[in-house]
Formats: structure tokens, C-alpha cells, sequence
């Protein structure tokens, strides 16, 4: 995005890529339909972004959804609206998007060179960068802009490796975390063997005060899905604060625990409590297995009791899965080493724009929509510094 404003503007622009081929991550984020953006009010969309919601105010409102739109529909993908107010082309793919704004950026100008590992300065404060035989390039550049991404899927270029590069020029980096991943739960055999990889689905996790309605996938390791990374965040938090934390699962968040009381007080008649559950109230193996593993082999029988555990089945998280596992990541360049142009401080004539900035989000739009925003502000603090 930085390349295609800049380059638009009569700057040359060189692209450099550790990896073959361009947007490999892009692709890797519509491999589930490219969430583009998010269409819900803009105040409410800012509230997406947590403790960093101010910092990325200004640049938000500079490159809101409603631009992020018009843009890929200039590039030949129109747009449309999910159920959830989320944001896809109609494709449901990145591919087409990608070839189409790869097409752009050549016939703008804009010169690729990839397999290019960055490896920060020479002596000369030139570029430098690493090939994959070990030879040396040296670039030098009237602007630079970094976007190198956080630390999740390394495989795809984006390790990190960057961390230690501007920490050792003085830039105030914070650790990167994973965001949007999965955690760890002590299943029993019986739950890891018989119910990894089976949703559940239409239900309520609730903690630290916030409850999200969605799905998740109960896995070997633990659980993970929309509905989790959505509280992933103060998720890892408490847990690097305390060891653990507890999510709160409500398996049937559209009826009252009243409700749910008097349609669990009707007689048995000698069923077993997994067939009872199933016909009362249609609770799956899955379910009933978790009230199970929550409260014991024989969850009471009382139908207040057990409305109210079936409306709040505790499960304790012990560790987010690894960074490598994570979606997106938490950390990187704090906002405090960045003026209003997401120039670094330390280093005129040095942008970061995208994960590498201290920012994280949950999914449904947000991410994407954050990455784009930050290549135009860097890019657009670049041209005005160049021209």
C-alpha cells in the first residue's frame, strides 16, 4: 500500500522481499475469504483496537473502511457485506486482488526485488540486504519504509528478526506477544480423544468483565476459534499476570437460566443424563462431555443447579499457544518512538507501518484494515518529506 501511494505519486520505489513471491501473507489471510474490513459505525470500530484505539484514531480516520473498499473495487473486486457486517470481496479470494494490484504497482513502476533478506545498515548507512547464495546489497534510499510484519507465521518471511535490528538504534521496542491464537487446557484423554476438532457452536465465552457470542473448536492442546480470539488479549495478559485464567462458556446463551430450569424439571423417566440433555434441551455429546469435565462425572440433578452450570461452564486456560501459531502478534515498535507520520524518532527518514507497530486487534476485518491504513499514513508522511 506504502509502494502504490508513493509510487503513484512520481517516486521511485523499490520493493524488497525476503520471500519468492509478493503478499504471500495476504494470501495466507484470505485463505478463509479475505475480511477486508468491517462495516459497523466507525466508533464502534474503533473500540476494536483496545489500548492503542487513540494512537490509531488519526490514521484510521485517514484511510477509513469506507476508502479500503473503493480501492479494491478500483481494482476490479467489488465488495460486499456479511451477516455479520463483515467485509469480503466477492471472490471470497485474495488472489485476484492481489494479481490485479501487483499489476498496478509494475505498471506504476515500482521495481521488485525479491528473496531479499533485510539486515538493517552498512557503515554508510545504505540499505543492506542479504541474498539467498550470501551476497551483500547495499540501497540507498531518500525514504525508507519498514513493513515487516510481527512474529506469527514465520514461514511466510515475518519472524521478528527486525526486533533487535532498531532496538540496537535506540528505537523502544516491546516484546512480541501472540494475538488472535489459540490456549492450552488440561483435557482428559477421554475429551482430547473422542472430541478434538468438534465445534461448538452458537455460544457465549465470557471473561474479565467482556462476552463474546460466536464459535470455537475444542483441539488437542485446548481450544481456539473466532469466538476465543476475540479475547485473546486480557486472555494471555491474566495469564502472564497469574499462571492461569478461567473462560466462561455459556452453551445455551439464547434462553434464561429460568427458562432453561423448567425445560430441565420435566421428568427422566430413567434416561441417562446425555440422552436427557440431548432431547430436553438438544445438548450435544461435546457439551454434555464439557459440563462433565467442569463439574464431575454426575453434574447435579437439580434442574436450578444444572441450568446455571449449563449457562456457565468453567474452563481454565493455561498458556496462549505459540507466537509461531498465532494469527497476528502483540508488541513491536511502541507508538512513543513514532511521530504523527510513523517516522521513528530516532531515525528520520525511517516509516514502519503495519504489525510491526505495537497494535493489535481481533479478527473480522480489523487487522487488514490497520495494515492498509498504516502504509498510507507512513507513505504519505514519506512524500511529503521527499517532494
Amino acid at each position: 500500500m506504502a509502494a502504490e501511494i508513493l509510487s503513484a505519486n512520481g517516486i521511485a520505489v523499490s520493493l524488497y522481499d525476503r520471500m519468492p513471491t509478493a503478499g504471500r501473507k495476504f494470501l495466507l489471510a484470505g485463505r478463509g475469504g479475505l475480511n477486508l474490513t468491517h462495516s459497523e459505525p466507525f466508533a464502534t470500530f474503533l473500540t476494536r483496537y483496545g489500548t492503542a484505539a487513540e494512537q490509531l484514531r488519526p490514521i484510521l480516520e485517514a484511510f477509513p473502511p469506507a476508502e479500503l473498499i473503493a480501492w479494491a473495487e478500483g481494482l476490479g473486486q467489488p465488495a460486499f457485506v456479511g451477516s455479520s457486517g463483515r467485509v469480503f470481496p466477492k471472490s471470497m479470494k485474495a488472489s485476484p486482488l492481489l494479481r490485479a494490484w501487483l499489476a498496478r504497482l509494475r505498471a506504476q513502476g515500482v521495481q521488485f526485488h525479491m528473496r531479499h533478506e533485510w539486515r538493517g545498515w552498512d557503515d554508510e548507512g545504505h540499505l543492506l540486504f542479504r541474498t539467498p547464495g550470501g551476497a551483500e546489497v547495499h540501497a540507498r534510499a531518500g525514504a525508507t519504509i519498514l513493513a515487516l510484519g510481527g512474529g506469527s507465521w514465520p514461514k511466510l518471511g515475518s519472524d521478528g528478526g527486525w526486533m533487535e535490528i532498531l532496538a540496537r538504534k535506540h528505537v523502544a521496542v516491546n516484546p512480541l506477544r501472540p494475538s488472535n491464537c489459540g490456549f492450552t487446557i488440561a483435557w482428559s484423554d477421554m475429551v482430547r480423544r473422542r472430541f478434538a476438532g468438534q465445534p461448538l457452536k452458537h455460544v457465549a465465552l465470557a471473561f474479565g468483565g467482556r462476552t463474546i457470542r460466536g464459535e470455537c473448536v475444542i483441539t488437542e492442546y485446548g481450544i481456539e476459534g473466532g469466538a476465543v480470539y476475540a479475547l485473546s488479549a486480557p486472555l494471555r495478559d491474566a495469564i502472564a499476570a497469574k499462571g492461569s485464567a478461567k473462560l466462561t462458556v455459556d452453551l445455551r446463551p439464547d434462553i434464561s437460566a429460568d427458562e432453561l430450569a423448567k425445560k430441565l424439571a420435566r421428568p427422566r423417566r430413567g434416561q441417562s443424563l446425555a440422552n436427557f440433555l440431548r432431547k430436553a434441551i438438544n445438548l450435544s455429546s461435546l457439551e454434555t462431555n464439557l459440563l462433565r469435565e467442569a463439574y464431575g462425572a454426575n453434574p447435579d440433578a437439580d434442574s436450578d443447579v444444572l441450568a446455571k452450570r449449563i449457562k456457565s461452564v468453567p474452563l481454565i486456560v493455561t498458556a496462549p499457544q505459540g507466537i509461531e501459531r498465532a494469527i497476528s502478534t502483540a508488541g513491536g515498535v511502541a507508538f512513543s518512538a513514532l511521530d504523527e507520520n510513523l517516522m521513528l524518532r530516532a531515525m528520520p527518514g525511517v516509516y514502519v507501518a503495519g504489525e510491526m507497530i505495537d497494535w493489535e486487534a481481533r479478527t473480522g476485518g480489523y487487522l487488514l484494515q490497520a495494515c492498509m491504513a498504516t502504509g498510507v499514513t507512513a507513505a504519505r508522511g514519506a512524500l511529503r518529506a521527499l517532494t
